[in-house]
């Protein structure tokens, strides 16, 4: 699906530094297919394929001389991809790792090998686990049937071997505000058995799947090069980070779709200026590094 472009007036971010290095490594493969996804990830959707073992290495090795300073790894599903716990072991090596999943297909041998690597590394590994309401009912109306049940189990999984979870939930039950959804899934969490819980309510993005759901963004969100007069451009995600598919290097992880996202092969090629012709930049503009742990929306307990 090509993305409505605003072609007047668009504003341009330079890279001021590639901090972030992001590995869409099973593409636009998943276990589930939610009503909200916005780059309408399934168990059918090969648009993106899994990233080959060689080449993430090979980006690794390239990271280290161009100063990346924190590694994620996103789909699709992470753990469907057969290389994604060496390759996760790997980049613990070189700086902080997180991993956004579902936590549907975790395997106690899996977690068991990455609590020994981050215990062996100098940095940290991060899960951020994808959970959309705080009741099955309510979850499983966006995720599917039985996926409240499955996120849970693998949530417990995480705890067993040590990991704090962040819980990060889609702003999709938009009649809740962010303040009430994030106080219910505290409660639902700590009656769970995570004492301490750790939720990050994320805005929705209206692309893909969720045009379908409710509906896509209206003409007026957009981001012209005047609102960016006094902005801290550091607070959007294409100024410090780039994504890695096996198409090549994007400029983020939700603009896989947008015709001019793709910038080169390698991340060398991938470290130029992007124009934000996108009304997804518009969320950006008004929530931050939504996509990144450095969010201002991130909220610990």
């Amino acid at each position: 699906m090509l993305l409505p472009i605003l072609e007047e007036a668009a504003a341009t971010v330079h890279l001021a530094h590639l901090d972030d290095l992001w590995f869409q490594i099973t593409g636009t493969l998943c276990n589930l297919a939610c009503r909200h996804c916005f780059i309408s990830c399934s168990p059918h959707n090969h648009t993106f394929g899994f990233i080959p073992r060689a080449q993430v290495e090979e980006a690794l090795a390239e990271s280290v001389a161009l100063g990346v300073k924190e590694y994620y790894f996103t789909g699709g599903e992470p753990f469907l991809h057969p290389d994604i716990v060496p390759l996760v072991c790997q980049a613990l090596r070189l700086g902080p790792v997180t991993i956004l999943t579902n936590a549907t297909v975790l395997r106690d041998d899996w977690l068991r090998e990455l609590a020994h690597a981050e215990r062996e590394s100098l940095y940290s590994l991060e899960f951020r686990v994808s959970l959309d309401g705080y009741e099955a009912e309510r979850n499983d109306a966006v995720r599917g049937a039985g996926t409240f049940a499955r996120t849970m189990q693998g949530v417990r999984r995480l705890l067993e071997h040590g990991f704090l979870p962040v819980i990060t939930v889609a702003h999709v039950e938009e009649e809740l505000s962010p303040e009430t959804l994030y106080h219910c899934f505290v409660e639902m969490l700590r009656r769970f058995g995570y004492d301490r819980p750790r939720v990050k309510i994320l805005p929705l993005l209206r692309l893909g799947a969720e045009t379908q759901r409710t509906r896509g963004y209206l003409p007026q969100e957009r981001v012209t090069a005047e609102m960016l007069a006094d902005f801290d451009l550091d607070q959007l995600l294409c100024r410090h980070a780039r994504v890695l598919t096996d198409r090549g290097v994007y400029v983020c992880p939700i603009l896989l779709e947008a015709a001019d996202a793709r910038l080169g092969d390698d991340l060398q090629s991938g470290l130029r200026s992007f124009s934000l012709r996108y009304s997804a930049c518009y969320t950006c503009y008004l929530h931050g590094t939504i996509c990144a742990n450095a969010s201002a929306q991130r909220r610990d307990l």
